[in-house]
């Protein structure tokens, strides 16, 4: 069986695209022919600047031949009933056969289809292929019509055996394929032909290429940091740099430079982001002070001077983009220095949200929430409503408006610089995160009462004017905010309740859009998260008072939105505990118990019922509790009375039942100070422990006795039986 080898050469393609580029290319040329009939035993594909390479080992040499049975219409069928099917059968009236079927008369058609060789196969493949690829950006050259990422100037398509090599004829827009590539733009130009993939490879690296871009990557990786360690350096890892990097070169050749004395003091994350974001520099750092002080570049070609002259180059191209910086900083320390006045004016003319006001605006409902969570999570009140308030100031700095990505590292430096403390300059960094699902999250209390705050008025905002994510839409990021709050929350193990926060806020923002939309001045919210928003004539008195009986504001069904929120906070949590092995079910029974809004509460009791669900006890325990819910739910639909309470032991007649009632007791008086003390582990086991004498009533004893009293107390013992479990969550959600 022969082995394909496709190389499709053109001018540089954008490095973010060759990884999928190659990817696609492997996948429909190689569905492409298995859908046709030809199968292969292996496939890889690979990329550099200037070209896509695919190898397939093991290709049929030919399509096998196929016989297809198809039905067609009766045999008394109108002529045009049956012409339609010849046509698309392909057959003529004589090859039809008739066969009798309990419909009567029917017509069948065998279409054979004779295998054809692979290179034509190919051909007709990788031409659909070229014409349509899925590239993010394409273009057209010249007078033909053909698109491409960039000119396309050669196709490479043989296939290969023992016999020799086949060139597999194809010709898109004027470009016909060969047996031929070229190597290094500038190092080996020349054309050379090659008889398959293992020759390919080889006289493409004797012509300076490196095919394998992950080859490349680790090139470039060990050569680097053999030479940083060589100078008692080491390099700052970026895995994204580095794959970006290997996909702009076919031959790397790593060289370091120095960084001007006058730009060593700058910080660290600044050099980088320069450096990375503008020439694709590595960054070098001094392990013993944490200062970048040189910096690795990758070249394309060897040169006679050893880089020298590249070097030269690229040292002073980054000293001018340095200069800038260094020109940013100075700036923005003399404005920290004054107190950031300047920067917090700023915010005022900046729209956070045409309907939510200003960033300003927004720093202010940050900080009065903060200020309200801040003894929640230990934090000084004063200092955190202080962080709140500086810690989007670093928005309008020169060096945040050029690297938007430093946003919060540079209001630490900043607020540094102005005298801060330590835990004030830490929140404006840490309260954005956590920004990703393994980003850690503050655990400093001021930084924990900003991160909160501001999610909280995220998603509380948003809310209040209708901006809820809708399927995969999320614009605002609100399932990223919803994620943080419940890290942050579990993570510092935080007892907060959510719920009475959550309408208030909502309640405050929308009144916050109400006086947007009537030109008033723009409401404070402090004093609104002081509200039992649970009390319907309060919040209306509330309302109307600050919307003077405005129907429109006093109409709108604020505290549903907070709930609302909590619901989504919930889906959010499943989620969350569906990754850590938890199911969706047991976290529904916890869900629907009282104090749903406090997370961290709402995960201990969450765990400890999935500890003892898991166990054979706990399992038979829910089985044992559904017998019993469901033998007292049909009694009391059938007798129309409630069977929830004068349970006595007195009435007992069998050692089973005299047995489960002192079981209860034991287990009642270890439940109750428990979930108290909201110990959810103890509760969870002692309830565990009513398995077996549960499983001995039922074995033993007839519920619906014939004597009245009997049965009555019986179906009050299963009442019984059930208030006990239910007071520790509502089993009646767990499967099975």
């Amino acid at each position: 069986m022969p082995d394909l080898l496709i190389e499709l050469f053109s001018e540089e393609i954008p490095a973010r695209m060759q990884r999928r580029a190659a990817q696609d290319l492997q996948k429909l040329v190689a569905d492409g022919l298995v859908e046709a009939g030809l199968t292969y035993a292996s496939a890889a594909a690979f990329s550099t600047p200037r070209r896509l390479t695919l190898t397939l080992e093991g290709v049929l040499a030919e399509s096998p031949t196929t016989v297809e049975e198809r039905k067609g219409p009766k045999a008394d069928a109108r002529d045009k009933a049956i012409e339609g099917f010849l046509r698309g059968a392909g057959v003529t009236r004589e090859a039809l056969e008739t066969r009798d079927t309990p419909k009567g008369p029917v017509l069948f058609a065998k279409i054979t289809k004779e295998g054809r060789p692979a290179a034509q196969i190919v051909a007709e493949v990788l031409e659909k292929t070229i014409r349509n690829f899925p590239w993010p950006k394409s273009m057209r050259w010249g007078t033909g019509t053909l698109r491409w990422v960039r000119p396309l100037h050669s196709i490479l398509c043989i296939l290969s055996d023992e016999a020799g090599t086949q060139v597999v004829p194809l010709s898109v827009d004027h470009i016909t394929a060969g047996d031929s590539t070229q190597g290094h733009r500038f190092m080996a130009p020349d054309r050379f032909s090659v008889t398959g993939f293992d020759d390919y490879t080889a006289k493409l690296k004797r012509a300076f290429v490196v095919l394998d871009p992950a080859e490349r990557a680790d090139m470039i990786w060990h050569d680097a940091t053999n030479q940083a360690f060589a100078n008692g350096l080491e390099v700052v890892e970026d895995a994204g740099l580095l794959a970006e990097v290997a996909g702009l070169v076919e031959w790397p050749v790593v060289l370091m430079g120095r960084i001007d004395e006058a730009f060593l003091d700058l910080p660290p994350e600044v050099l980088q982001t320069s450096m990375k974001e503008h020439q694709k520099f590595f960054s070098v750092r001094n392990p013993k002070t944490g200062r970048i002080e040189r910096f690795i570049t990758v070249a394309n070609r060897d040169t006679a001077d050893n880089g020298a002259t590249i070097l030269a180059g690229n040292e002073k191209v980054l000293s001018a983009r340095l200069a800038d910086a260094k020109f940013f900083w100075d700036n923005d320390l003399r404005v920290a220095k004054a107190g950031m006045g300047e920067w917090l004016k700023a915010l005022e003319s900046v729209t956070f949200h045409n309907k939510l006001g200003t960033q300003a605006e927004l720093v202010d409902r940050v900080a009065a929430l903060a200020r309200e969570l801040a003894p929640m999570v230990g934090a000084d009140a004063d200092e955190a409503e202080e962080a709140a308030r500086f810690a989007k100031a670093d928005l309008s700095s020169e060096m945040v408006y050029e690297f938007p990505e430093l946003q919060g590292l540079m209001g630490r430096y900043y607020l540094k610089a102005a005298g801060k403390s330590d835990a004030i300059a830490a929140a404006a960094q840490e309260h954005y995160a956590p920004l990703g699902p393994s980003d850690a999250v503050p655990t400093a209390p001021v930084s924990v009462a900003v991160a909160l705050a501001e999610k909280i008025d995220k998603l509380t905002g948003f809310w209040a004017i209708d901006e809820k994510p809708t399927g995969s839409k999320d614009p605002y990021a609100l399932r990223r905010a919803a994620l943080g709050v419940i890290r942050i929350v579990l993570e510092n193990d935080i007892e907060i309740n959510l719920q009475n926060r959550l309408r208030g806020c909502v309640v405050g923002r929308a009144l916050h859009v109400w006086a947007i939309s009537k030109k008033l001045a723009t409401l404070s919210v402090s004093d609104i998260l002081s509200v039992d928003f649970s009390i319907e004539d309060e919040r209306e008195k509330y309302v109307k008072a600050l919307t003077g009986n405005d129907p429109e504001a006093s109409a709108l069904e604020l505290v549903a939105k907070g709930d609302d929120i909590l619901s989504f906070l919930h889906d959010r949590l499943k989620v969350y505990l569906r990754d850590q092995g938890i199911r969706h079910d047991i976290i529904d029974a916890c869900i629907a118990m009282p104090g749903n809004d406090d997370i961290t509460l709402l995960v201990k009791r969450a765990k400890a019922l999935s500890d003892v669900v898991g166990t054979e006890d706990g399992e038979n325990l829910i089985q044992g509790f559904k017998r019993a819910n469901n033998i007292l739910t049909q009694a009391q639909d059938a007798d129309g009375v409630e069977y929830s309470y004068g349970a006595d032991a007195k009435f007992a007649e069998t050692d089973e039942e005299r047995a489960l009632f002192k079981a209860l007791d034991t287990a009642e008086a270890i439940i109750t100070p428990a979930m108290k003390s909201e110990d959810f582990a103890t509760a969870m086991s002692a309830m565990a422990t009513l398995r077996a004498p549960i499983d001995a009533f039922f074995e033993a004893v007839q519920v619906n006795s014939d004597n009245p009293t009997v049965r009555r107390n019986r179906l009050n013992l299963l009442s019984r039986i059930t208030q006990i479990c239910l007071s520790v969550a509502d089993l009646t959600r767990i499967e099975g």
